[in-house]
C-alpha cells in the first residue's frame, strides 16, 4: 500500500511498520536464509530503504555476520534510518561511513548510500551483493523500469526479494456504497509517476515477476496482506484518510463522497490491504 497521498514521512513509515512486519512471508525468508546460509559474510542492498524496516525485519532471519547497503535518495530518511537501528540493536557503534550493529548472536555492518535508482536501475550490482530487497518498493516503479531491473541482473547469480507489493485486493468492513468508486480512484492515483515512470501499483509483482523470469530467474511468490483490526485503528484511519485524498487528487470521487467514505472507513471493524512478497532465483 502507498503511503497516504503517497508521501513518504518519517511518522508513515514508522506507523506501518509492525504490520509490515506482521505480514512478510516467513517461507520465502526461510528459504532466504538457506540458501545464504553458506556464506562467511552476506552482503545485502536494500533498494528504498527509508528508515531501515526491511532489516529490521529480515536481519534477524538471516546469518551471524551480514554486510548491508541501504539506498535511498533521500538524506533525511538515511539519517532517521542510522538513530532507528541503533535503538533496535542490542548495541551499536557509529563507525565513520556506517554503524556496526549486534542483534543477538549477529554482527551487522550498515552502510548508507544516497542513490537514484530511476535513472540506474543496477546501482545495487556495485555493492557486489548477494541479495538484493526492496520493501514496499516496487510498485511505485514503472513496468518498463521492472523490465530494466531485471535485464540488469540476468546472469549475476544473485538472489532478488521483493516484500510488501501491492496486487489491489483491499476489502474494507462494513462495506459502503461509494467502495468501488474510491477504490478506482485509489488506484488511478498509485498510477501517476513517483520519480520511475507511470507507477505499475497493483500490476507491480506480475510484471516483475515476468521480466525476472525472462532474464532467467525462478520466481516464487506469496500473499503478504494487512489484516488490521481495532487495534491499528491508528493506521486504519491514516489509510482511510489518505485513500480518499487520493481519489479526490485523481479526480474519480468528489471530496463530499470521498469525506463520507474516509469518515466511515476510518472506522472500520475489519481493512484487509492486499499485498505479496516475491523471491527469484537463478535459474540452473
Amino acid at each position: 500500500m502507498s503511503p497516504p497521498a503517497a508521501t513518504f514521512s518519517d511518522d508513515w513509515l514508522a506507523l506501518r511498520e509492525a504490520a509490515d512486519h506482521a505480514a512478510r512471508s516467513a517461507a520465502l525468508e526461510d528459504e532466504l536464509a538457506r540458501r545464504l546460509a553458506g556464506l562467511e559474510v552476506q552482503r545485502i542492498v536494500d533498494l528504498g530503504a527509508g528508515t531501515g524496516s526491511n532489516l529490521r525485519a529480515l536481519a534477524p532471519r538471516l546469518g551471524i555476520r551480514q554486510h548491508w547497503t541501504l539506498l535511498d535518495h533521500d538524506a533525511g530518511l538515511a539519517q532517521a534510518a542510522r538513530a532507528r537501528l541503533a535503538a533496535f540493536a542490542d548495541a551499536a557503534r557509529e563507525e565513520e561511513d556506517g554503524l556496526v550493529l549486534r542483534i543477538g548472536p549477529r554482527e551487522i555492518r550498515v552502510d548508507f548510500a544516497i542513490a537514484d535508482l530511476a535513472a540506474d536501475p543496477a546501482a545495487a550490482r556495485g555493492f557486489g551483493p548477494h541479495l538484493v530487497t526492496a520493501s514496499a518498493f516496487f510498485d511505485l516503479v514503472s513496468g518498463a523500469w521492472c523490465a530494466r531491473f531485471a535485464k540488469a541482473f540476468a546472469g549475476s547469480g544473485i538472489l532478488l526479494h521483493a516484500a510488501l507489493t501491492c496486487d489491489g485486493r483491499d476489502a474494507w468492513m462494513p462495506p459502503h456504497p461509494a467502495d468501488a468508486a474510491i477504490a478506482a480512484g485509489f488506484r488511478a492515483h498509485q498510477g501517476t509517476d513517483k520519480g520511475f515512470g507511470p507507477a505499475a501499483g497493483a500490476d507491480a509483482a506480475r510484471w516483475l515477476g515476468a521480466a525476472l523470469a525472462e532474464a532467467g530467474y525462478a520466481v516464487r511468490v506469496a500473499d503478504s496482506p494487512w489484516r488490521l483490526g481495532p487495534s491499528e485503528r491508528a493506521l486504519i484511519t491514516a489509510l482511510a484518510d489518505g485513500t480518499a485524498r487520493a481519489a479526490v487528487e485523481s479526480g474519480g470521487v468528489d471530496e463530499a463522497t470521498a469525506g463520507d467514505w474516509a469518515r466511515h472507513a476510518a472506522e472500520a471493524d475489519a481493512c484487509t490491504i492486499g499485498h505479496v512478497d516475491l523471491m527469484a532465483t537463478p535459474r540452473g
